[in-house]
């Protein structure tokens, strides 16, 4: 019953995410770098992918800011550990999204051919447990990283 409410609620936030509103271009463009454009069969690299289309709801964003933060504050200065901010949108980007299957929103860490979508719990718990989610993304760079 929980999974079925959960699932109905995931389901019913993706939906929300096409009425949202649209993220300032300038905003974007500074969030992007080079780091964006890192091969992604490096063996040596944890890639944390947050893939996103040009409208994003409020949840959509908070999994985005809180991942970018929770990368830079807890890796920060750590070579192996890159964020990388995808927009489904554009064509630079088309391998990568055709590479993890991505249709809409996603948060995957990825290191050389292996990965895992965390997606489902990063939209459970941004909003009103980030602490959860912050947990999360850490255990799962931190096991890549060893």
């Amino acid at each position: 019953m929980k999974k079925t409410l959960l699932l109905s609620l995931f389901t019913l936030l993706l939906i929300s995410c096409t009425g949202g509103k649209t993220e300032n271009k300038q905003e974007t463009a500074e969030a992007t770098t080079s780091e964006q454009t890192v091969a992604t069969a490096d063996a040596s690299t944890v890639n944390v992918y947050y893939f996103h289309g040009k409208q994003r709801c409020k949840t959509c964003i908070t999994v985005g800011d809180l991942t970018a933060k929770t990368i830079k504050e807890a890796y920060q200065g750590n070579e192996n550990v890159k964020f990388i901010e995808v927009d489904t949108s554009d064509k630079q980007f088309e391998d990568l999204v055709e590479k993890y299957e991505v249709s809409w929103n996603a948060l995957i860490i990825a290191k050389g051919d292996q990965s895992v979508n965390l997606t489902e719990q990063a939209f459970a718990n941004a909003i009103n447990t980030p602490d959860v989610l912050v947990k999360l993304i850490k255990e799962e760079v931190n096991k890549n990283l060893n």
